[in-house]
């Protein structure tokens, strides 16, 4: 039967093909239809990822993000999209090694940590029942795709970084040749958190509207608030002291890095650690 599963199911071989053409790509063989093979997996899992969205809401009458399970979906999807663009605007395809390897982990955490818990399709929360939510969660998630590619070229940077500063001819420069120059590694970190954190910061100013009609009050400092309040002054931060102090390379990379850990820590620490309002999410 086809169902929104199966297509989670496709999209899951579908994005390990794709973090396995562009492993091969970029770090073992100087094949461009390795990489070719890549991307054409990588739009094949784009799309079944779309469908298990799509079925998933014709299943259950609602937008596909009502649980940790349909978001961690939406979550993969948006990167993807993000990161297929990026792909064809720069023509970048080794970015895809780290940027799809982050994708695989994800889709791999639904498939064998989520479904005892959260496949089930159940009447919709009447908070959630807003479309001020749905506004606020595919405008959070495009922020946080944005941050995951840059999380991605952030340890790029640093893998390239390390490797230069060693010099000489080892096996382990050789090893990274298709690296793109440090250069536009951190100016591609720079451009996909410009890109994510308008959307960032569109997402807590809808989410503080759907709390209002949720729950009475724009703010509460319920923990899911609070760690995305923190999560915002790291990406203001960083774009502060890119763009006034001139920051460059390595703290940046690091400051990157940091922020898509409290990202993760905010989706995944504060749903079951900290649990407040959001805890039905």
């Amino acid at each position: 039967m086809i169902n929104s599963f199966f297509w989670v199911d496709v999209a899951f071989w579908l994005y390990l093909a794709t973090f396995a053409f562009y492993m091969l790509y970029g770090l073992f063989y100087k094949n461009e239809t390795l990489g070719q093979l890549g991307t054409v997996t990588a739009i094949l899992g784009f799309i079944a990822n779309t469908l298990a969205l799509g079925y998933r809401a014709y299943e259950s009458g609602h937008a596909p993000f009502a649980n940790l399970y349909e978001s961690m979906l939406l979550f993969t999807w948006a990167t993807v999209l993000g990161y297929l663009f990026m792909e064809f605007r720069y023509k970048l395809r080794i970015i895809g090694a780290f940027v799809m390897s982050l994708v695989f982990l994800s889709i791999l955490t639904i498939v064998w940590l989520l479904p005892y818990r959260y496949q089930a399709i159940d009447p919709l929360n009447p908070a959630l029942q807003s479309i001020w939510l749905e506004i606020h969660v595919i405008t959070t998630f495009l922020g946080y795709a944005g941050f995951a590619i840059s999380f991605g070229i952030s340890i790029m940077y640093l893998i390239k970084n390390w490797v230069e500063k060693k010099g000489g001819d080892s096996g382990l420069k050789n090893f990274f040749v298709r690296f793109p120059d440090l250069n536009i590694l951190d100016n591609l970190n720079y451009k996909s958190i410009a890109w994510g954190f308008p959307f960032l910061t569109i997402g807590i100013i809808t989410g503080a509207v759907w709390a209002n009609y949720a729950w009475g009050t724009y703010w509460s400092w319920d923990p899911k608030e609070t760690w995305s309040a923190i999560v915002w002054l790291i990406y203001a931060g960083y774009l502060h002291a890119r763009v006034t102090h001139g920051w460059r390379g390595v703290r940046t990379a690091v400051f990157a890095i940091i922020g898509f850990l409290a990202i993760v820590f905010l989706y995944w620490g504060v749903s079951f650690i900290l649990p407040g309002l959001h805890a039905y999410a």
